[in-house]
């Protein structure tokens, strides 16, 4: 039975919009939007493509306005807005852990969007650090030594990251390597 969101795209957009004005912010709703379209695609749940990469787009759409109440304001945003149950318990389990919701990542696509979210964001900052600025040339080993360093994207959660990988049953390096060719998959992705 496919996952309904209850919200079409163009809604998304527009809502996400409303709620997020910074450039930066709106580009990683946009990455995570086609990280999550590609892994629906990979794992086997290409008739919920749709669903994966609404998750992905409105994942963090209280994340600037209401940073403090991240996760929890985005649950009453969206119901306000007609989406499912499904598609809110997806956008507020990406923030489970202290002090996150309460929400667990249960469906294997709430775990990847939980996985890759913080990751998408180290995976561009190794990014833009190359001369290319692109995810097209960036490779495991690269990403594995910024990951070390941990001044390096210090905003980007290592324990969310391996936390993830664990409830995906993932290696690291799996976790990583999908990552980056999911974002070579949408480099550039835009309303």
């Amino acid at each position: 039975m496919a996952l309904m969101a209850g919200i079409a795209r163009d809604e998304a957009v527009a809502l996400l919009k409303e709620y997020n004005k910074e450039v930066f912010h709106l580009q990683h709703s946009f990455t995570v939007e086609g990280v999550m379209r590609y892994f629906a695609k990979e794992l086997g749940y290409g008739d919920d493509e749709d669903f994966w990469g609404l998750s992905g787009l409105l994942h963090d759409i209280d994340f600037e306005m209401y940073p403090d109440e991240h996760c929890v304001k985005a649950q009453e945003i969206l119901k306000g807005h007609g989406a499912s149950d499904e598609l809110i318990h997806a956008v507020a389990s990406h923030g489970w852990e202290p002090p996150g919701t309460d929400f667990v990542p249960e469906h294997e696509m709430e775990k990847v969007l939980y996985a890759t979210d913080e990751l998408t964001g180290l995976i561009w900052a190794c990014a833009i650090m190359r001369p290319s600025k692109s995810v097209q040339d960036l490779e495991l080993k690269s990403v594995r030594k910024k990951y070390k360093t941990l001044s390096f994207a210090a905003g980007c959660s290592r324990e969310t990251i391996e936390r993830g990988a664990g409830l995906l049953g993932w290696e690291l390096d799996h976790l990583i390597t999908q990552t980056i060719l999911a974002m070579r998959s949408c480099e550039g992705a835009t309303a």
